[in-house]
């Protein structure tokens, strides 16, 4: 039975003392034994003061990027031994904003996503289309070809470790979300494509997350598909009622499937 996954992006948001509350209140809500996996990734700046603040709870710390390459003369970037070293569990790679924004490659996720899973460090990778792609239906043709590059050259039983977010780029901060329907049938094409390059068991073990524009309002239409395993939140993890409260509906979703 895979188990549920919730995860809060803070994106470029929060300051030290801000982070610093809402992380604890986070934490105070989760404990050590919950039901289901949470996770937050504050701003790089604060990872420290971040893990701190969850020490002791059930909540785990991540990064939301790393550079592919050990220390060395790479001026701005972050290593995934640096993460590790400061209480990082996982790292969110391949995120729409790091594909659109700031043009990273397929080429570069991959190498990003494997020295990850090298060093022992949990990896969130995000896929997902764009509205014109969708519009044009090509919304699994590009999943494929993001999941095949992504992916490229990892063994099974390192795919079977890793987290997939599926992210609508059009669904992300915009207020739209896909239906818990077009939810479904992209999750499901994500586990067949893994179930077929790497097998059925790892096809079912894989957790997939969904992640565009989740809300507590919408949060256990979306979580309740046989496919979706979790959120990937954005906007919403930033307030911890809305967060917890999306942390809530997983809980439910995973306990009505045990």
């Amino acid at each position: 039975m895979r188990r549920m996954f919730v995860a809060g992006n803070w994106k470029m948001n929060t300051d030290r003392a801000g982070g610093t509350e809402l992380a604890r209140a986070i934490a105070k809500a989760v404990p050590a034994d919950a039901a289901v996996d949470v996770l937050v990734a504050p701003p790089l700046p604060y990872l420290l003061p971040i893990g701190e603040a969850i020490a002791g709870s059930g909540v785990a710390l991540g990064a939301q990027n790393a550079y592919f390459e050990p220390p060395g003369a790479f001026t701005g970037e972050t290593s995934i031994g640096m993460l590790k070293d400061v209480g990082c569990r996982y790292v969110i790679l391949g995120h729409s904003e790091r594909r659109q924004v700031l043009r990273e490659t397929d080429e570069t996720i991959n190498k990003k996503v494997a020295a990850a899973v090298a060093a022992g460090l949990g990896v969130i990778l995000c896929v997902g289309e764009t509205l014109d792609e969708r519009d044009g239906g090509t919304t699994e043709k590009v999943l494929e070809t993001q999941l095949s590059a992504g992916l490229k050259s990892l063994a099974a039983d390192a795919v079977s470790d890793l987290v997939i977010a599926y992210e609508p780029v059009w669904a992300i901060g915009t207020g739209r979300n896909a239906t818990p329907e077009q939810a479904q049938a992209a999750h499901a094409f994500i586990r067949s494509w893994l179930s077929n390059r790497f097998g059925p068991t790892v096809g079912a073990a894989t957790r997939i997350q969904y992640g565009g524009s989740v809300k507590p309002d919408n949060a256990a239409q979306l979580l309740g598909q046989p496919d979706v395993d979790g959120a990937l939140v954005g906007g919403a993890s930033l307030k911890a009622d809305s967060f917890l409260a999306i942390v809530q509906a997983a809980q439910q979703v995973g306990a009505a499937r045990r």
